[in-house]
This record gives C-alpha cells, structure tokens and sequence, in this order.
C-alpha cells in the first residue's frame, strides 16, 4: 500500500505536458505545431488514461481497507507558522479521481471530431488538459489553502473554456458573467479559510477537524464568529456548484462548446463545490445552525432548477437546470449527514449527465447543416422533432440516460435518488415532498427534451421554413418528404458531361475528361456529398459515438455499486465498502442498512411519481395529444369556458416563470447591478468633484494669490515681500493661540 501511494503524487501532473508543449510550441514552433494539430489529441487521452490507472489502483486499495494516507512536504517554516503542501488520499479523493479521470477520456475522444473543424483546436485540448490537472491538483489537496490555489486554477479554466468562442459577445458575455459570479463565493471562501486558521491555527484538515471538535465541546470558540466562518467557506461552494442565489452562470455557460459543458456538469466545476462541502462535513457537523443553511439551500435550489427546465427551448440550457436541480439533492443529501447518498447521487449523475450532455452534442451537431452554425438554432428544441428516424444510435442512448435522470429502475441515478428521498422523510417531512415533487418535475422535464428532440409529430418542410418564432408546446422538424435526401449524382455529371448550363459545380466552358477521371471524380463526389451535403440530420462519428456508448454501460451498471446483496455474515455493499476507511475518522455515519420492505415502498412511491411524469409530458409534447384531440378528450376533460381559461392562465403564469427564469436575473439586473452602479457613480461624482474639487481648489487659489501678490503688493522688491510673509504669519499665529486659550 505505501508503495502504491507513493506515487499518488504523479496524477495531478500528468495532463500538464500537453498543455506545456501546445504552449511552447505555439510561441516557438506555430507552423509545425498547427500541422500536425489533430495529433495533439493522443497524447491528452494516453496521459489521462495513466492517471485513470493509478487512480483505479487507489481505489482498489481503498476498496480492500487500506487507510486514510497523507503526505507533506514544508513550503514555508517561519517562527510558529509553517505551511505545508502534500496530497490527502481517502475515498472521497479516490471516488473524485475515478470520476474526472474516465469521465474526462471520454469527453477527450468526443472532442477530437466535434473540434476538429475549429481553428481553435490546439488551444481547447490544451485548456482542457489544464482544467482537468487543475481539477485533479484539488481532490488531493491536503489542506485549505492548497484547495484554495487550485480552486482558482479551476475557475480561469472554466473562464477560459466558457468564453472560447470570445468573438461572439454573447459567450464573451458569459464568461464574465461565469468569472464575475464566481469571485463573490471565491472570496468568501477565502475570508472563511483565514477565520479558521485564527481559530485552529491550522490549514490541514486532520488538525483542524480535531482542533475545532475540542474548542466546540469545551466552549473554546466564539460560537457566532465560527458559524460566519463556516457559513463563508459554504458560500465558496454555493458559487462553484450553482446553488441559488448563486446559480445565475450556469445557464450562460453553455454558451461554451459542448464537450465543455459535459465536462463542467459531469465532473469538474460543479462538482468541485460538492467536494468541499463533503470534505469539510466533519467540521460543519459540529455546527447544527450550518447543516440546516445547506439542507435549504439544497431544497430551494433543487426546487428553482426543475422549474426553471420546465420551459426552456436551448437543449443545453434545459440540462444546465436539470444539473442544478440534481446537485440540490446532492446539497440536501450533505445537509442531512447523508455522506454516502451525497456521493452515491454524485457518481450516478456524473455519468448520466454527461451522456446526456454529449448526447446533446450530437444532436446539435446534425442539426447544424441544415440551420447553420447558430446556437439560437441548432440548440433550439422548437426547431427539432423526428430525429429518430435519422439519428438512431444517438436517440438510444439519450433516452437511456433521460431515463436514468427520471429515476426509472434499474437504472443509474434510480439507486441513489430513492437513498436520498428516502433520508428526507426522516429528517423533515417537508422537504421530502419537495423533494418527491421535484421528482415528478424532472420525470416531467426530461422526458420533454426527448419528446421534443426525437418524437415530434408537427412537421414543416425545409424550404418553407422561415426561422419565425413558433409559441406551440410542440416539436416543429426542418424537413419534410418533399425535400430530396440525396442529390442525385449520376443526373449531375451527365449535366456536365453535356456541358448542360445548369449544372451544380462547372459552367459551360467545362474541360472535358475522360471516363477514368469522371469515374473517381464520381466515386469521391458521392461520397462527399452524402457525408456533408445531405439536407437530412446524419449520425455522428464513430470517435463521437463510442464515448456515448461506453457511458451507456456505466449508466446501466454504475447504480449497483451502491446496492446491497445478501444477508448476515455474506453482505456486500461495494460502496459502503469502499467508504469504509473514513467512516471512522471523519464521516461516522456512512454505514448503509437496507430495510428491503421500506424499500420497496418507497421505490413503488417514487417510481410512481416518475411515471406520472412521463406521462404528463408524452401527453403535452408528444404523440398522445394528437390521439386525446382526437377522441375530444381533452375539451371533455377540461369543459371550453371559463374553467378552461382559468387553466390557460394558471399554465401561462407557470411558463413565464420558468422561461423567464424567476425573474431572479431581473431581480439582480434592476436592483443589485444598478445599485451597484449607482454606488459607483455616486463615488465617481465623490472622487471627482470632492476629493479632486478641494484638491484643485488650492491649487487654484494659490496660483491667484500668487498673481496678486506679484502684481498688486510686493512690486518686485524682496523686502516687501518678506514683510507681508511675516505680517500674515503673525496674524495666523495669533488667531492660533486665540483658538487655543478658548
């Protein structure tokens, strides 16, 4: 085991070469550094791939009991203050290093052929080798402070990678927005490190969970000012991991290219803030007033983030809430002590979402030939419907992972959603129906983006199409029967072996060839045109679809990790398993029974609310609505009147709210930002004509006092100029000594 984890210190620092070599080979090399771009991408997934390989071997040391292992180094020794820099392995660093690492070689091999027509190639791989060192430099800190310099890295990368396409002032826009937002918890959690080190006099985490426990028991500490410690470190994580009121950058950051936003949603950004609350929850344990702050939050932000999807039209956007909405159950499970479903519910989405994500990717990447390269377009669900038919492969595996998201056995995030429901009931009856309803709005939701996308029934042809607005709950496609499929090849060269004046590619004045040149022109043409010039939606890439169908398995099969088989002296429980090592020293409360009656009750509850979901949505946005309007069901239903009215009011207010996003950003634009720039003009006007006017003012007077005196009194003569100098000095000095005998 020593020998094992020895080397643990190599993984944060093995995708650093590439982004060092794309680096320097830019600045020294550009030219040969460009040719040979797409090679750039082997060495990205091979060095990951090794630090995917010691970070299974840790695991499996953890899996099989090895202990909690720390190693440090001194950095800097000065009187009583010594700062120290090492890595930290338990199985809370262990399960984050799985997840980056696998998650992070499946989004690589996505990007080399969804990048691959962008200029820009050479500096997204090496962005994304940063980002995922930065991560991984994180997840085996051993201390706040060396968390705290990689949180930073963590933040200038999702910077970075979020406004990418920085020509377009929208993602531009974004990732200010993203940097901007982030700052305010960044320097919360900043203050909240440096109270705790005034309280502790430490930085490591095994010192100050100790330290902090005893002042707590014996009274030693200022209650008050340790909760507004903990409560600064905590907001630190409400703005990395998107938790309201900190949320407001998520939806925009899909404004970055889509393996990004897989990669940010899955296992790097947001989930970062989920690490720190875990790792720090032996020291929020101790403090009850900060587990109920972090069980709200998380109830208020799962709540808001499947309100906010209800209605949202950008296939990216929709799942952006849907990650918010699915990290408060992660937030509440924490704010409960529920160590194990927090990160039974983290490993499950990590790859649910990120299928889903570049699932998207796809989507969006058919769909770009025929409404061009447009985010407001190609991302738009209004403008999608019947992909099935043409995107098979991608179809199936999204709605796998919508189904995994519902929470519809035996798939992944079933298993740890229902832990999560289940620990609600028993600490507040209240958040578990909120918790239970948010259930049924994300059933609700995500079933809607796969109706929307692959099942719409309203169909328009392509060239009548004219990019208005459509306000219908229902799927519109671009193309219809009438459009051709394919151009036909063979009618195209016998019109220009004619020299015909309507052929596609050559004018009359064509050279002639021969039959041998016509017959590869045609060979390469055909295959050309059906690859990129078809006006119907095609199939990715093979190098695009592996990744989806490797994280279809994990989605299949990742859930049982967490599943309890047998009974007595034969019971296994793999991730109880693997959390063993720290349950003692840090997180006492990860032991997992399984009532299977309670089980099952709450599993036909669940999965009841989930289905009902579905079917809500199949109703609104698929092909049911069609059957019931048919068959009058609906207006028999819903009597046409007043009642009816009534009810288009109540969806109509529901609508806006979510696609309006709770006018939460309307909140912040029309009070906090003007406010914020009234305060600066209201300095501004303080700075200029105050501090400034009094300044410039003595200058002023002086300067004219000067040419009163040079003109009217002194006449050139330095005599008289003294004698006025020590007239006025002694008339200042008597009204000063005046002053003070008063």
């Amino acid at each position: 085991m020593e020998h094992t984890y020895q080397y643990a210190w190599i993984i944060p620092f093995l995708p650093l070469p590439v982004t060092m070599s794309i680096g320097f080979g830019l600045l020294l090399v550009s030219t040969a550094t460009k040719n040979i771009r797409r090679m750039w991408a082997f060495p990205s997934i091979l060095l990951l791939s090794i630090a995917m390989v010691f970070s299974v071997n840790l695991s499996i040391q953890q899996i099989n009991g090895s202990p909690i292992y720390q190693y440090l180094w001194s950095w800097t020794i000065n009187n009583d203050f010594s700062l120290e820099f090492g890595y930290f392995i338990d199985p809370l660093t262990s399960i984050m290093l799985i997840l980056i690492t696998t998650v992070g070689i499946f989004v690589l091999i996505y990007s080399d052929n969804y990048m691959s027509h962008d200029q820009g190639y050479l500096r997204f791989f090496a962005y994304m080798s940063f980002f995922n060192a930065s991560m991984l430099g994180l997840v085996t800190s051993s201390n706040l402070i060396q968390i705290y310099i990689f949180w930073e890295l963590v933040g200038m990368c999702s910077y970075l990678l979020i406004g990418f396409w920085f020509t377009r002032p929208i993602a531009a826009s974004a990732c200010q927005k993203a940097f901007v937002t982030n700052r305010v918890g960044d320097f919360c959690l900043l203050l909240g490190i440096l109270g705790f080190y005034w309280i502790t006099g430490s930085f490591e985490f095994r010192d100050l969970f100790e330290t902090f426990n005893k002042l707590i028991y014996s009274n030693g500490v200022n209650s008050l000012f340790a909760t507004l410690c903990a409560f600064l470190l905590f907001l630190g994580a409400v703005a990395k991991s998107a938790q309201f009121p900190l949320h407001i950058w998520l939806p925009d950051a899909m404004e970055g290219p889509t393996p990004i936003s897989a990669l940010i949603h899955a296992a790097t950004m947001v989930a970062a803030g989920i690490f720190l609350v875990a790792r720090l929850l032996p020291l929020f344990a101790s403090i009850p007033y900060i587990m109920n702050i972090i069980s709200l939050i998380g109830v208020i932000t799962l709540l808001l983030g499947a309100t906010f999807a209800l209605a949202q039209r950008d296939i990216k956007r929709s799942l952006a809430y849907s990650t918010m909405s699915q990290l408060g159950y992660i937030m509440l499970a924490l704010g409960l002590g529920s160590y194990r479903a927090a990160l039974f519910h983290l490993i499950t989405h990590a790859y649910s979402k990120a299928l889903l994500f570049l699932g998207s990717g796809s989507i969006i990447h058919s769909m770009e030939p025929l409404v061009g390269y447009s985010p407001d377009k190609s991302q738009n669900m209004v403008l999608m419907g019947g992909l099935t038919r043409y995107v098979p492969i991608t179809r199936t595996t999204f709605l796998l992972g919508t189904l995994s998201l519902c929470g519809i056995p035996p798939l992944a995030c079933f298993w740890s959603k229902d832990e999560i429901l289940s620990e609600s009931w028993l600490y507040s009856p209240i958040f578990a129906v909120i918790a239970y309803f948010t259930a049924g709005l994300t059933a609700f939701y995500t079933f809607r983006v796969y109706l929307l996308t692959f099942e719409g029934y309203l169909h328009v042809n392509l060239k009548n199409y004219s990019g208005t607005k459509n306000n219908s709950f229902y799927s519109i496609s671009l193309w219809g029967k009438e459009v051709p499929k394919t151009i036909n090849i063979n009618l195209l060269f016998s019109m220009t072996m004619n020299n015909n004046e309507s052929a596609y590619f050559f004018p009359k004045n064509t050279y002639q060839f021969d039959g041998n040149v016509i017959n590869r022109m045609r060979y390469f043409t055909t295959r050309f045109l059906k690859k990129y010039t078809s006006m119907y939606p095609h199939e990715s890439d093979n190098t695009m679809l592996f990744p989806l169908l490797i994280l279809v398995v994990f989605t299949l099969f990742v859930g049982f990790i967490g599943i309890a088989f047998g009974q007595g002296e034969i019971y296994f429980d793999l991730l109880s398993k693997w959390l063993a090592p720290s349950k003692n020293l840090l997180h006492p409360n990860s032991d997992h029974f399984v009532d299977w009656y309670e089980f099952l009750t709450n599993v036909f509850f669940s999965v009841s609310i989930a289905f009902f979901g579905i079917f809500v949505a199949s109703i609104f946005y698929g092909s049911a609505y069609s059957f019931l309007k048919n068959l009058d069901l609906i207006n028999s239903f819903v009597k046409i009147g007043p009642k009816r009215a009534f009810l288009d009011q109540i969806v109509n207010v529901i609508y806006s709210w979510s696609y309006n996003r709770g006018y939460i950003e309307f909140f912040y634009t029309r009070v906090v930002i003007r406010s914020i720039r009234g305060l600066a003009k209201l300095t501004h006007f303080f700075d200029r004509r105050i501090i400034d006017g009094i300044i410039n003012s003595v200058g002023v007077i002086s300067f004219f006092a000067g040419e009163v005196i040079k003109y009217l009194v002194g006449g050139g003569r330095i005599s008289s100029y003294l004698f006025f100098y020590l007239f006025f000095l002694l008339i200042f000095l008597l009204i000063y000594f005046l002053f003070l005998s008063l």
